[in-house]
């Protein structure tokens, strides 16, 4: 689904974050990067979703076989990938519905698609809202508006289930939350992960990994701008070893 090949990618004012690195995601798969604030974790992301903060200065990024390196972030959005944020941004006067109905139409009308029915829209806000414990007054709320970091994050996820993409990025979706809503929210991806998609989290805690199990089956070269900054953990489907890359 994601092969990365010897990316390398900079800031605005020149610095290199990344370094040469080497990935590969399959559909089925969850795969876990760890490291310290400034490793790069965020910058890799990025890069993958196409923010223009960062200028790719070499290798490839390929999605489903085809090269996204020059593809605009919302046309990587279309084509299945799917970035949640560290930061979600606020959007006084639209609501949480209002966003998720204009954000799921517009992908299907890139994809050859009508717009959703009303009736079938809001069975599935219905469903997946109720997975996620998100009561019916916070889906008319402005998104993000004066929410909490939990409730952000939590947000997020709703947000990607509904969306439904082939390759969720989930930016410190952990972060701010509770041990009970880290449960919701990890339910929440363990609902969305199947044979056909991947999910790539990117986290400090271990204990998030206790919710999402990372699995895997290829091996990994990171290089960024620290050295031995990234912890990278892939666990076979197929085998009880695990991979360590420091």
């Amino acid at each position: 689904m994601l092969n990365i090949n010897n990316l390398h990618a900079k800031i605005e004012d020149g610095v290199e974050i990344l370094k040469g690195i080497n990935l590969q995601i399959n559909p089925g798969e969850v795969h876990a990067i760890m490291g310290p604030n400034g490793a790069g974790k965020s910058t890799l992301s990025s890069v993958i979703a196409g923010k223009e903060d960062y200028e790719v200065t070499e290798g490839e990024i390929l999605f489903e076989g085809e090269n996204i390196s020059e593809d605009a972030p919302e046309e990587r959005a279309h084509k299945g990938i799917f970035l949640s944020f560290q930061y979600p941004v606020e959007i006084p006067g639209v609501s949480v519905t209002n966003f998720i109905k204009a954000a799921l139409n517009e992908t299907r009308k890139a994809n050859g698609l009508e717009e959703m029915p009303a009736k079938e829209m809001l069975a599935l806000i219905r469903e997946n809202s109720e997975k996620l414990g998100i009561k019916r007054d916070f889906l008319s709320r402005s998104l993000n508006e004066g929410f909490s970091g939990g409730e952000k994050k939590r947000n997020e996820i709703f947000q990607m289930m509904m969306l439904n993409p082939k390759l969720a990025i989930l930016d410190e979706t952990d972060s701010g939350l509770d041990i009970d809503a880290l449960r919701i929210v990890a339910d929440g991806v363990n609902s969305f992960r199947n044979e056909g998609n991947a999910v790539l989290l990117i986290t400090h805690y271990q204990r998030l990994l206790d919710y999402i199990q990372p699995v895997g089956k290829s091996s990994y070269s990171i290089s960024v701008s620290k050295p031995n900054s990234y912890f990278w953990f892939s666990k076979s489907t197929r085998k009880s070893s695990s991979v360590y890359f420091i």
